[in-house]
């Protein structure tokens, strides 16, 4: 499984960005986002558990960030609003067969390369 990340870039404060991260055959799988800071170690973001329709989310953003799976097509989105500059970092799409704590990168198998968002 190879999971793309897309729609990361430069926003100012109070703004908004949408990142999706696409793959094939991941309609039933576990999917998180993680974000990872400059220093700092990766963080679940938020995750999604598809046969449930359950979303998580990190209380930092909770209430701002959206995750949701695009119906019909192997694509989740992050719709992340009033963003502010401690919302930067690298973004990775992670995903997995399996349910779990999905706020720890090691419960997922599956991987993106990352996409840049900067707030300033």
């Amino acid at each position: 499984v190879q999971l793309v990340e897309s729609g990361g870039g430069s926003m100012q404060a109070g703004g908004s960005l949408r990142l999706s991260c696409t793959a094939s055959g991941i309609s039933s799988y576990f999917m998180g986002w993680f974000c990872q800071a400059p220093g700092k170690e990766r963080e679940g973001v938020a995750a999604l558990f598809p046969f449930i329709n359950q979303d998580f989310y990190a209380d930092s953003v909770r209430g701002r960030f959206t995750i949701s799976r695009e119906s019909g097509k192997n694509t989740i989105h992050l719709q992340m609003d009033s963003l502010n500059p401690e919302d930067s970092g690298v973004y990775y799409c992670a995903g997995d067969r399996r349910y779990g704590a999905w706020y720890q990168g090691s419960q997922y198998t599956y991987w993106g390369r990352g996409t840049q968002v900067t707030v300033s």
